[in-house]
C-alpha cells in the first residue's frame, strides 16, 4: 500500500533556480543549466522521459549520432548529481528514422550508462493500449524504463508499491506452513510489466503537452526508490509529471524546460499538487475493461457475430 502524504497548510515554496530549500525548482532553459546547479550526490531520484528525436513540437531532429552524444552529456551530468544509494530511470520508446526503420532507445542509451559505471537492476515495460495505427508494422504499445543504480548498496523499499495479490485468501496445503497465506499480506511485487493507461484525450492529467507521462507511473519509482524529503530530479520536464509525483508524496523536486507554456502549466500543477486537488488517476486504480453491459463494447461484438455469420452461411453454401 502506498503511503498516505498529509498536505501541508502552508504555501508551495518554487524556485527558478535549484536550493535546497525549495519543495521544488522550476528552471526555464537548458537542462544541463539546471543540472550545474545540483550538488554532487544531491539526487535520490533522476527520472525522465526525453525526447525521442522523431520531430515532435518541443524538438528539433537531428542526427541519431548528435542525438546520442546529446543523451550522453545529460546522463553524464545525472550521474554526478546521483547520490550513491539513488537510482536513474530513463523512460524512452523508439526513434523511427527516416527510411521508417525502428531504433529502441533503451538499447542505444544502456551502453552510455554503462560506460559511466552505473549498473541496470530491471528493464521495466510500461504497457497501454492506445497509440498510432500503423500499417506497415505491428502498432507500438509498450515503452520501456531502463532503471540504473550508482551502487550495489542503493535503496529501494517494495512493501509501498505492492498490488494485489491474485489468490489474497491462498493458503498452503502442506509442509511445515500449512494453513497460513502462501503470499504476502502486503501484496505481491508489480513485476517489471506495468499496464498503466498513456495520458490521451480523456485522461484527468491531459494538459497542452503532446507526449506527458502519466503521474503513477513515476509515483511507483518516487515510492519505491526514495524516502520522503529526497529530491527527484527531470532534466526534461515537459508539464511537471515527475515533480508532481514527488510533491504528493512528501519529496521535493527539481526539472527543466525550455518551452514557457509547460514550464507555467507545471508550477499551476505542482501547487495543485502539493496542495492535495491535483487531479491525476489514483496509483493502483484497475484498469477499465469493457463489460457485457458496455453499449459500445456490445455493440461492435453484435456486429462482428452477425458478419461472422454471414461468412459461415456463405462459405456453407459453397461447399455444400
Amino acid at each position: 500500500m502506498a503511503e498516505l502524504f498529509e498536505f501541508e497548510s502552508r504555501p508551495v515554496v518554487i524556485g527558478e533556480c535549484y536550493s535546497p530549500e525549495n519543495d521544488a525548482t522550476v528552471y526555464l532553459g537548458d537542462r544541463l543549466e539546471l543540472l550545474k546547479q545540483l550538488p554532487d550526490g544531491s539526487a535520490a531520484l533522476v527520472v525522465t522521459s526525453p525526447p525521442y528525436n522523431i520531430g515532435k513540437s518541443y524538438e528539433r531532429t537531428i542526427a541519431l549520432d548528435d542525438y546520442v552524444s546529446s543523451q550522453a552529456e545529460t546522463i553524464r551530468e545525472c550521474v554526478r548529481t546521483l547520490a550513491e544509494d539513488g537510482s536513474l530511470c530513463w523512460q524512452v520508446g523508439n526513434h523511427i528514422a527516416k527510411d521508417s526503420e525502428v531504433v529502441p532507445l533503451d538499447m542505444v542509451l544502456y551502453p552510455i550508462c554503462k560506460s559511466l559505471g552505473l549498473k541496470m537492476r530491471n528493464r521495466i515495460v510500461w504497457h497501454f493500449e492506445h497509440g498510432l495505427h500503423c500499417t506497415k508494422r505491428f502498432s507500438g504499445r509498450y515503452e520501456t524504463i531502463i532503471w540504473f543504480t550508482k551502487s550495489d548498496n542503493y535503496y529501494f523499499d517494495l512493501d509501498p508499491v505492492r498490488v494485489p495479490q491474485k489468490y489474497p485468501g491462498k493458503r498452503e496445503y502442506k509442509g511445515p506452513n500449512v494453513g497460513q497465506l502462501s503470499g504476502n499480506p502486503l501484496g505481491k511485487n508489480p513485476s517489471d510489466v506495468w499496464i498503466l493507461p498513456n495520458v490521451k484525450n480523456n485522461h484527468v492529467e491531459k494538459t497542452i503537452h503532446p507526449c506527458q507521462f502519466p503521474v503513477e507511473l513515476i509515483e511507483r519509482l518516487v515510492l519505491s526508490m526514495t524516502r520522503p524529503g529526497g529530491l527527484v530530479v527531470d532534466p526534461y520536464m515537459g508539464v511537471g509529471s515527475a515533480l508532481c509525483a514527488a510533491l504528493r508524496h512528501g519529496r521535493r523536486g527539481a526539472g527543466a524546460d525550455l518551452v514557457p507554456e509547460y514550464v507555467a502549466a507545471t508550477r499551476e500543477r505542482i501547487t495543485a499538487a502539493f496542495d492535495g486537488t491535483l487531479k491525476t488517476r489514483p496509483l493502483g486504480k484497475p484498469v477499465y475493461v469493457p463489460g457485457p453491459n458496455c453499449k459500445v463494447a456490445k455493440n461492435h461484438w453484435e456486429t462482428a457475430a452477425d458478419e461472422a455469420g454471414d461468412k459461415s452461411e456463405s462459405q456453407e453454401s459453397t461447399l455444400f
